[in-house]
């Protein structure tokens, strides 16, 4: 269909894992999967679209919104040629601060998609605004829009929603909300967001968020079902993502600005998690999965 062709790693979601950030234009087809280490959050202005996830398939249409951990591969291998979304990319320092139900984040980043058609002639509106807000260049309209756009996600705890796949729609009003756990969650979340480019352990993490190492581990398994390490790693793998793309990339030299200690950890952590060597990634060779 002529469809404009988007390389993942050419747009700055990948380099810049810890900001979150605010879109709305019309999709361009992806030429193969990609990743981040931020929730995303799509809204279907107009058109339809279609997303390879890392486990399923799912279409969206004009009305449907919809959460997912770009943590896994995805891709959007096709769009009408009509389609406009909206969205945004969120670090899961900004997304523990949603007060959804317990269960959802962990589900999420299990590879579910949550999605909702309890969207109204606002949503279409705001989410225009949200983005010239955020792209305004003035610090406060900008933290205005983000401030806005979560408490619209958080409003889907009273709202109908289906996960993709295999749940029924139902209510979002039930699991409980652990504010204790979350508390803790956010502030591993910032600790990691400021240094995970560094050399970082458990201990270190503990000491920061004024926890011990192992119970620092547990609430963060339990919120989020990945490891401090993998959360580090995801960080560091998006990061990597990007400087790859960029024009004379030396895979050493990414693998030690990313902070991985060695060129033999980069390509293990990034083949388990793309598929495919850091240099065939560059090249722009082979597939995800």
């Amino acid at each position: 269909m002529g469809a404009t062709v988007w390389q993942p790693g050419a747009s700055t979601v990948e380099g810049e894992p810890t900001t979150l950030q605010i879109f709305c234009n019309r999709p361009a087809v992806m030429a193969s999967p990609h990743w981040h280490a931020q929730v995303e959050v799509n809204f279907i202005m107009r058109g339809t679209v279609h997303y390879l996830m890392s486990r399923h398939e799912v279409t969206l249409s004009d009305g449907d919104m919809c959460l997912f951990w770009g943590g896994l591969p995805h891709q959007m291998d096709w769009r009408t040629e009509d389609t406009l979304y909206a969205g945004g990319h969120l670090p899961l320092v900004h997304f523990f601060r949603l007060q959804l139900p317990g269960d959802i984040p962990r589900r999420l980043m299990a590879g579910e998609t949550l999605v909702t058609r309890a969207t109204d002639a606002a949503d279409y509106s705001n989410f225009v605004r949200w983005y010239d807000y955020a792209k305004s260049g003035d610090a406060a309209k900008a933290e205005h829009a983000v401030s806005e756009l979560l408490l619209r996600l958080e409003r889907m705890r009273f709202e109908a929603y289906r996960l993709v796949p295999g749940a029924a729609e139902k209510e979002l009003a039930t699991a409980p909300f652990d504010q204790q756990s979350s508390r803790c969650v956010l502030r591993i979340c910032d600790f990691i967001a400021d240094n995970f480019l560094n050399e970082i352990e458990s201990k270190d993490i503990g000491a920061a968020v004024g926890v011990h190492p192992k119970y620092a581990m547990n609430v963060f398994r339990r919120s989020t079902g990945m490891t401090l390490n993998e959360y580090v790693s995801l960080l560091r793998l998006s990061y990597a993502q990007a400087l790859l793309r960029k024009e004379g990339a030396n895979v050493l030299r990414v693998a030690m600005e990313s902070g991985f200690g060695s060129l033999s950890a980069f390509n293990k952590s990034f083949r388990k998690l793309a598929g495919m060597s850091p240099s065939n990634f560059r090249r722009g060779a082979g597939s995800c999965r």
